[in-house]
């Protein structure tokens, strides 16, 4: 028996071997490899860092990566997270470093074809820290009239972080405010920047707080005061227009006097040159003076823009028996209408609907392309005066009855 299956242990070994490999065609043929990109973002992860080095290069923030697997592997890897880039700094110091890429893949079997970055060089750097007074920029100045006065910032100093030859650079924390333009006290949440000895912005340094809260005082000066612009009108518009606003511009006025005195005295406003609106049909735009007491000049433009608006007061006319017109009706053929007039309504400014006359109004029934027959057709009005509108007319169709050698229509 020994000697019978030492003769033919080739074939066993060659039947086990087709066996083998026919068993693996199937699974191939059922499931075949393929070559695809990895079809999800893969983000590059840093692990054992240091805490008292900090990454100071620009780092690659996703890689590509290519592989190969059967088609059932890859319908799990489209739907789930199971590929992990890792760069390990575990028990490197401050230097540059160049690192390969490590991949954790949680499925098998998966081959990998291609990896874009297969190397990183990272560069540490150990972590310094400091404070730095703030130093408060104030730029532009108030208005006319105004002066700018106490500068308080709800903080004195902030902590910077990052890589010690940055830190060492650093010579100043500064928060910008603007006052260009202010008559109030101004207090808002200005950024905080890190500059070194020229000025530059040191990026790359971490501050405790990105913004500290800065006020500026901004108090009017003597002799000086803000007050409103009263526009003085005279006068109706049109018959049949009516007024809809007034704006002035500016709304109010910086004035000055060598008495302060004086400036107390106003009103708190002051008049313009009389506006005149007698017979005003439309808009109206133009400058007028101030009527200013002795002693008292303003600050800047000496006049203001006034715009008037000015519209036509909107109404309804009825016009009853309007006649018909026939049109388009085909050569050879009559045309029956009932009624013979209609009634209408229409909208629009009054003094053109007092304009109005017959003349003006067109009223008629299309019958382009229609033949023999009995039909309800909507009347077409034409008002050949722009702006006013046709609001309702009755009847809203008309009966029109076509025949051969009808009746003409006037």
């Amino acid at each position: 028996m020994f000697k019978w299956i030492i003769r033919n242990l080739s074939t066993f070994l060659l039947a086990f071997f087709l066996a083998v490999t026919v068993w693996i065609m199937a699974v191939i043929a059922a499931d075949p490899d393929e070559t695809r990109n990895y079809p999800r973002n893969l983000t590059l992860e840093v692990t054992g860092q240091d805490p008292r080095l900090i990454i100071t290069n620009d780092l690659p923030r996703q890689v590509n990566l290519s592989l190969r697997a059967p088609q059932s592997v890859w319908d799990v890897l489209a739907t789930e997270t199971q590929v992990r880039a890792i760069i390990d700094l575990a028990g490197l110091g401050a230097g540059t470093h160049r690192l390969p890429i490590q991949l954790q893949i949680g499925l098998s079997p998966v081959r990998v074809v291609s990896l874009v970055p297969e190397e990183v060089d990272v560069t540490l750097e150990a972590l310094g820290s400091r404070s730095l007074p703030i130093d408060v920029l104030v730029t532009g100045q108030p208005a006319i009239g105004y002066q700018a006065g106490k500068v308080e910032a709800s903080q004195q100093e902030v902590n910077i972080s990052g890589p010690e030859s940055l830190i060492a650079r650093a010579v100043k924390a500064q928060a910008e405010i603007k006052i260009e333009g202010g008559r109030a006290t101004i207090g808002l949440d200005a950024p905080i920047k890190i500059l070194d000895e020229d000025g530059n912005v040191l990026n790359g340094i971490i501050p405790n707080i990105e913004k500290v809260f800065v006020q500026v005082s901004i108090t009017q000066q003597g002799g000086y005061r803000d007050i409103a612009v009263k526009v003085v009108v005279r006068g109706q518009p049109a018959n049949g227009y009516r007024l809809t606003n007034i704006s002035v511009t500016p709304p109010a006025i910086t004035v000055y006097s060598g008495d302060p005195n004086l400036v107390a005295a106003l009103p708190g406003f002051v008049e313009t040159e009389p506006l005149n609106l007698n017979g005003a049909s439309r808009d109206i735009e133009l400058s007028l003076s101030l009527n200013l007491p002795a002693g008292i000049s303003v600050v800047g433009e000496q006049t203001v823009l006034v715009e008037v608006g000015i519209e036509a007061l909107q109404g309804s006319l009825s016009l009853a028996n309007m006649p018909v017109t026939v049109v388009g009706l085909s050569s050879g053929l009559g045309a029956q209408i009932a009624p013979e007039t209609v009634d209408i309504i229409l909208t629009g400014p009054l003094p053109l609907l007092e304009k109005l006359t017959a003349n003006d109004i067109r009223i008629t029934l299309d019958l382009t392309d229609m033949g023999i027959g009995s039909y309800q057709v909507a009347p077409l009005v034409e008002i050949l005066i722009a702006n006013i509108d046709v609001q309702s007319i009755f009847p809203g169709a008309v009966e029109v009855v076509i025949s051969v050698g009808g009746i003409p229509t006037p």
